[in-house]
């Protein structure tokens, strides 16, 4: 199937021909006849599928035929709503790739930075807005934006939504959209608070779901190291000098833990940079840039900041210190291997980590090959994480919690000793 068969309009495909893309993903293929079709839609997909252009490309049509018929009032017609500013600011190049042919405004607003840039767009006018929730709020707060006349709502990443304890700035955002409207509701996993919020707010939906949650691309190769924690920096070293990789991503659980690989890895005279919540928007965005010019080799991040990162031929992800979440993990490494790519992952897992890999393994539902040939292989009384194919039931899943209280330098229970639980190329 070719673009052509979705019968999207001449600019659009135009515009997707000029970027090299010319198959559409399954999540494009089943989603896109029916935004057109002025739908809602419930879609449920994993990191790399290609969502963002399932999503802007009906969304472009759909307006710009609005437009051509004079439909509506002017003013904000699209809000698309994301939890990072990484991924509003990728959302945005991709409505700006799309629609460079078509006569709509697209601005995006997120925190972190001088609002004036972004009051000012407002002031002038635009089609579609893609905001993060705080920013968002604010703004309307103080009257620069408008949503009364929302056609088209979008709701991306809800689950990390969720993560990040912005369920109830979520729904305050909602209050304010009209009730006719079309609603595209976005998640990679479905948990009972995700669930009911989608039910509240959309209508007769049709569902899209491709690649559960649980799954990892099958183009990636995945290893892990067991490691001592002390050895962790000298097995990374080994790693990245012995490893063909010219991009590498490599995961820490907390801000401090990503500041420290960094400087670990300038003393030995490899270029990396990080980002996380603590950096500057401005640094943040300039990490990123270097890493996705080829200028930075490696970069190394927490998770929530990572949401986002979308890298052409990312060729490595390493787990420097594995995530207590077991859905995270598979965030991670879909990093690389995107849209059919290959790619591999590489995990280092200490003593303490032994119950996250374990974890790990019951979500994939497959064992994580061991890589015994290394140079700082723990002492052989370590033993080997078995595979379970039979996943633990998921716990409560907490909506309070920001960043901080997720990357926790070390194993965390709740509860009564309950683990937590959270759950080219193709266009993305």
């Amino acid at each position: 199937m070719s673009f052509e068969n979705l019968e999207l309009i001449e600019p659009l495909l135009k515009a997707l021909k000029a970027e090299g893309y010319t198959t559409p993903t399954p999540i494009q293929q089943q989603a896109i006849p029916i935004v057109l079709q002025r739908k809602d839609l419930l879609g449920c997909a994993q990191t790399g599928t290609g969502k963002t252009a399932a999503f802007a490309l009906p969304t472009l049509q759909l307006l710009h035929q609005d437009e051509l018929y004079k439909k509506g009032p002017a003013g904000i017609k699209a809000l698309v709503l994301t939890p990072t500013r990484e991924l509003a600011i990728q959302i945005g190049e991709s409505f700006a790739s799309y629609g460079k042919l078509l006569r709509l405004r697209h601005t995006v607003i997120f925190g972190g930075v001088s609002q004036h840039a972004q009051t000012t767009a407002l002031r002038a006018g635009v089609d579609i807005l893609i905001a993060t929730p705080g920013r968002l709020i604010d703004l309307m707060d103080q009257r620069y934006v408008n949503l009364q006349h929302i056609k088209i709502f979008i709701l991306d990443e809800a689950d990390r939504m969720l993560d990040m304890g912005f369920i109830h700035d979520v729904k305050k955002v909602i209050s304010k959209l009209p009730s006719q409207r079309q609603t595209l509701f976005f998640s990679a996993t479905m948990p009972k608070e995700i669930q009911g919020l989608a039910n509240s707010i959309l209508t007769n939906p049709s569902k899209v779901e491709v690649t559960p949650v649980s799954s990892t691309a099958e183009k990636v190769k995945q290893s892990v190291y067991f490691v001592e924690k002390g050895d962790k920096k000298k097995l990374l070293l080994h790693v990245l000098n012995t490893e063909d990789a010219p991009s590498v991503l490599i995961f820490t659980r907390t801000k401090h833990g990503a500041d420290k690989v960094v400087i670990d890895l300038s003393k030995a005279k490899i270029h990396a940079q990080a980002i996380h919540g603590n950096k500057s928007q401005n640094a943040r965005q300039n990490a990123l840039n270097n890493f996705k010019s080829g200028k930075t080799r490696v970069l190394v991040a927490t998770d929530i900041a990572a949401r986002g990162i979308d890298v052409d031929n990312l060729s490595l992800v390493i787990n420097y210190e594995l995530p207590n979440i077991p859905e995270t993990y598979v965030h991670r490494i879909g990093r690389t291997g995107r849209a059919g790519a290959s790619g591999s992952a590489i995990s280092f897992c200490d003593q303490e980590e032994k119950e996250f890999l374990r974890d790990i393994q019951k979500l994939i539902a497959k064992p994580v090959p061991v890589i015994e040939d290394q140079p700082y292989a723990m002492d052989s009384s370590m033993t080997p994480v078995r595979h379970s194919a039979a996943p633990k039931s998921q716990g409560n899943r907490s909506q309070g919690g920001g960043q901080g209280n997720r990357n926790s330098s070390g194993p965390k229970k709740t509860g009564a000793g309950q683990k937590r639980w959270f759950s080219k190329k193709a266009a993305r």
